[in-house]
């Protein structure tokens, strides 16, 4: 399982599921980030929290926390 903490800067990936409940799962949508979004990895900060991502046009800071909650399918498969 590929999720979006485990991305690297400059790779595009297609969110596939949403893991984790409640009140995590409802704040990471409404971020924008749903099934089937395609979201790239901008930037990381220099100790690696948080990560920037554009998603639907928007540029997107997310820590890890949450980023390991979104499962992803790398765009050529391999993250």
């Amino acid at each position: 399982m590929v999720t979006l903490k485990d991305l690297q800067k400059g790779q595009t990936a297609k969110v596939v599921r949403l893991l984790g409940e409640g009140a995590v799962k409802r704040r990471i949508m409404d971020m924008g980030i749903t099934k089937g979004t395609e979201v790239t990895v901008r930037k990381v900060a220099p100790l690696g929290d948080p990560i920037e991502l554009t998603v639907r046009g928007y540029e997107l800071s997310i820590r890890k926390a949450d980023a390991q909650n979104v499962e992803v399918e790398p765009e050529g498969g391999k993250a």
